[in-house]
């Protein structure tokens, strides 16, 4: 009776270091392995045997394309312009031993490194070029973003700006501006039709003090020709 339960102990160790051993990595997944606290070796998708109890795995990284939200930030542009905007990243880890070994948490890594790249872009440029300009902008951002996370074994797919647009108290300032620019532009106009008033009463006087001067002229011509016809007949 003591040997059997020996053989059944052993029999259930061997079956759970065998188990143990044995690791099935879903599609879409790579698993970090590390032997004794250092890295050993990284399990692709499918049946992996690993050493049981000396190996570990330490990591499970999805491999699948990811999508990182980036929140609203306020941005200054060169002219002191107040902004709001936010954008969201597309990304995918190719290799996996640097994305957890390069960085602490790459996904707040990327998320602070496109907050401030796109502060740095936006921060260049001019208000209405920040607005009419979204797809240079992502551009610039896209390029930036691929440099400086490339050593963290990730691929920056595209990166999106959602939304850019002015802070309330900005679009305040620029209604305000556009109903002085109305009210500017009201008052030139009600100006030039004055003006053109103004001339066109002054052209008509004008007009009619050439037709009065020329009737004057024909009725002394015509009196000087009387006055000669008389004479003549005298």
């Amino acid at each position: 009776m003591p040997g059997m339960i020996v053989v059944g102990v052993l029999f259930v160790v061997v079956a759970a270091t065998i188990f143990a051993g044995i690791k099935t990595v879903p599609q879409g997944q790579e698993w970090v392995v590390e032997r004794l606290g250092k890295y050993s070796c990284t399990l692709k998708p499918g049946l992996n045997f690993i050493i049981p109890y000396i190996d570990n795995v330490s990591y499970r990284v999805s491999t699948k394309g990811d999508v990182l939200s980036i929140g609203s930030q306020e941005v200054i542009t060169r002219d002191n312009a107040v902004i709001i905007t936010n954008a969201v990243a597309f990304i995918k880890v190719t290799e996996p031993t640097r994305a957890v070994y390069e960085i602490q948490n790459y996904e707040y890594a990327i998320q602070n490194l496109v907050m401030t790249t796109l502060r740095a872009i936006i921060g260049q440029m001019e208000l209405n070029s920040a607005l009419s300009e979204r797809e240079h902008i992502k551009a610039r951002l896209q390029e930036n973003i691929s440099k400086e996370v490339a050593n963290w074994g990730i691929y920056v797919q595209s990166v999106e700006i959602q939304d850019i647009k002015p802070s309330e108290s900005m679009q305040k300032a620029m209604e305000q501006q556009a109903s002085a620019d109305r009210f500017k532009q009201a008052a030139i106009l009600e100006a030039e039709g004055r003006r053109e008033a103004m001339i066109r009463e002054a052209d008509g006087k004008l007009e009619a003090a050439k037709r009065e001067a020329d009737a004057q002229i024909r009725l002394a011509e015509a009196s000087a020709q009387a006055i000669k016809d008389i004479s003549f007949a005298i």
